[in-house]
């Protein structure tokens, strides 16, 4: 690949990137108290659009995949009306938007769930770990054990939203199976102590996952979903006893269903980006030999990091969390090696236009 691999496009199924930059999904709690996508979501978004392709924030595929305050949802008509303003906004820049998929389980609280219910998971294991409720932050709440009858009807659940998200008007679908929520929740072993067909084995333990992509891509084609990964990322109290050999078993069936990418975060989520005993490398190779095709990468990376990772041929793509957050225009910035702005994580999570599209542009 040339110099300036970042800025060169790329063709997924029927849709062309101009370039390699993506816009990672990034959490920001500014849907409305109904959970439903706003105008200044719609704002927020369409400043972003020059980037090759804008995941949109994780959103739950159902009331009880819901772990945060504000954070949109894709299961009823008023988000999908919320979402399609959000999707034209960004088409009428000229941008290109998939949507994240998205069941929090066991990271959530009571004062979350429908009727003050437990959070489900694959087993009754409550995570040392925090949420964003209307009180403030608060440890999660202790988790019922899925039935198997329940968590066999989740791919339709799963099949539901992406239904929904395509009548909003998204481009891609990207499955999240990260960070420490439900489908990651199934891969690992610490959190998947399950005896039936779901538990176990590697085979039992990814077949969810599995399950929901097929949903997925049974609705919206193998080349407009992604899924996303995070194989040694500790992110919600969550490990596994032998990654490679998990993640790469999954890679390969990932590599099998030709989806339009595999979404992969190097390390721990915003921090170390390598991890002792595990290769990432060998996960990809698991992938493309399988006849996986694009290899998204992400975790702090910078231009410099981006290019190398392009030119090695390690990624098609790569995936920028907090820099999109401070920089709307970071792909400007990145072509005239302009200085960046200064991100403000206290305005993250939560409140107005204030750390959100105020930003300036050059």
């Amino acid at each position: 690949m040339s110099a300036h691999a970042l800025f060169q496009p790329l063709q997924i199924g029927a849709l062309t990137l101009p370039n390699r930059m993506v816009m990672a999904p990034l959490t920001r709690n500014r849907a409305d108290a109904n959970n439903v996508p706003t105008a200044l979501m719609a704002e927020y978004y369409a400043q972003r659009a020059t980037a090759g392709l804008i995941i949109a924030e994780a959103t739950q595929v159902c009331p009880e995949g819901q772990g945060y305050l504000q954070t949109p949802g894709i299961h009823n008509a008023a988000q999908v009306a919320g979402w399609k303003q959000v999707t034209d906004a960004v088409h009428a820049a000229n941008g290109r938007i998939g949507l994240q998929l998205w069941h929090v389980g066991r990271i959530s609280h009571t004062s979350l769930q429908p009727n003050g219910v437990a959070p489900v998971a694959p087993s009754a294991i409550q995570a040392n770990a925090q949420v964003f409720t209307a009180s403030g932050f608060e440890a999660t709440s202790m988790p019922r054990a899925l039935e198997t009858d329940e968590v066999a009807a989740l791919a339709q659940t799963y099949a539901d939203a992406a239904r929904n998200a395509l009548a909003a008007g998204f481009d891609f679908i990207e499955v999240h199976s990260a960070n420490g929520y439900l489908l990651d929740q199934f891969l690992r072993d610490s959190t998947n102590q399950r005896s039936d067909r779901y538990g176990g084995s590697v085979d039992n333990r990814m077949r969810l996952t599995l399950e929901v992509l097929d949903a997925v891509i049974a609705v919206a084609g193998a080349d407009r979903v992604g899924i996303r990964l995070s194989p040694t990322s500790g992110f919600n109290d969550i490990s596994d006893s032998n990654p490679q050999a998990t993640f790469d078993a999954v890679a390969a069936a990932l590599g099998q269903r030709k989806i339009a990418y595999l979404h992969l975060i190097e390390g721990q989520t915003g921090g170390e980006r390598v991890t002792a005993g595990y290769d990432p490398d060998a996960t990809l190779h698991a992938f493309r030999a399988a006849g996986g095709q694009n290899v998204m990468l992400n975790n702090g990376y910078t231009r410099a990091m981006a290019e190398d990772a392009l030119q090695q041929g390690r990624a098609d793509l790569v995936s920028f969390g907090v820099p999109f957050i401070a920089n709307p225009d970071l792909v400007a910035r990145f072509q005239n090696d302009a200085a960046l702005n200064a991100p403000r994580p206290e305005l993250f999570y939560g409140g107005g236009a204030e750390g959100y599209t105020d930003y300036p542009t050059l």
